[in-house]
């Protein structure tokens, strides 16, 4: 099984991760994930990158509880109206839903909605530290 770290102290932001995935899985590709949750969902499906060909693969999240603070409500808040203000590219009544949650307290935020991902591939454990 074949095993990678995500060092959670480098990450500061949404952007701070995808920087730390890249790093790590998209060495040697001509080009880097985007920002996108959509994008760490197709690289866990491993057909690109670190990750092609590897049946079973072990992430360890060292520091994850400063990740989770990194990626907590005050990052979902500022990805979630960075996406508002881009009206002909998103469902604004869902992105305002969203963001009504978390400011209520019962939103999802950026670090949750990753584990979401992760929790998608059985085949990639996750391991928080």
């Amino acid at each position: 099984m074949a095993e990678y770290v995500i060092e959670g102290g480098r990450i500061g932001g949404i952007p701070d991760l995808y920087e730390e995935l890249n790093r790590h899985f998209m060495t040697g590709e001509d080009w880097q994930l985007g920002a996108s949750l959509d994008a760490l969902d197709d690289l866990l499906y491993g057909g690109y990158g670190a990750l092609a060909g590897d049946d079973a693969v072990r992430i360890v999240w060292r520091d994850a509880a400063h990740s989770r603070d990194a990626l907590g409500v005050a990052e979902t808040v500022r990805w979630l109206r960075e996406k508002l203000a881009q009206p002909g590219r998103f469902r604004l009544d869902d992105l305002q839903r969203q963001l009504d949650d978390l400011h209520a307290g019962t939103g999802t935020t950026y670090f949750e909605r990753v584990l979401e991902v992760f929790e998608g591939h059985p085949e990639v454990v996750l391991e928080l530290r």
